[in-house]
């Protein structure tokens, strides 16, 4: 099992920038891939960033592209990612997600652990 537990969210203006975190623990070898996810009111999660474990491999969705970076620190089992010039649709909750198989990143089926969300809101 792998335990996965978000920081940084909050309410800030269009233009700002955040920095979220996600820690994972437990059975952090079985996993080969951590990502971001979101979810804004009454829309499906979309896929944000995603990266390999060894940092060879980084998608991005085209709408943060640019914007958003995703990176890793694997001495503290931690993911980051840096969102930049925020915009009020970037308003949504925020989920870090752990891969185990070789699904493809972008897909959230592919992602076996979810942490609990942390919530990002972008007044405009």
């Amino acid at each position: 099992q792998v335990h996965l537990v978000e920081s940084g969210g909050g309410l800030v203006q269009a233009g700002d920038s955040l920095r979220l975190s996600c820690a994972a623990s437990g059975r952090t070898f079985s996993y080969n891939a951590m990502a971001w996810f979101r979810q804004a009111p009454g829309k499906g999660r979309e896929f944000v960033a995603g990266i390999t474990s060894n940092g060879s491999t980084i998608y991005y969705a085209k709408s943060v592209k640019g914007r958003f970076t995703i990176f890793g620190d694997n001495a503290k089992n931690t993911v980051y990612l840096r969102m930049n010039g925020l915009k009020s649709e970037d308003t949504a909750i925020y989920y870090c997600t752990a891969r185990v198989g070789f699904g493809h990143m972008m897909d959230p089926s592919a992602h076996s652990y979810w942490g609990q969300g942390t919530q990002v809101t972008v007044s405009s």
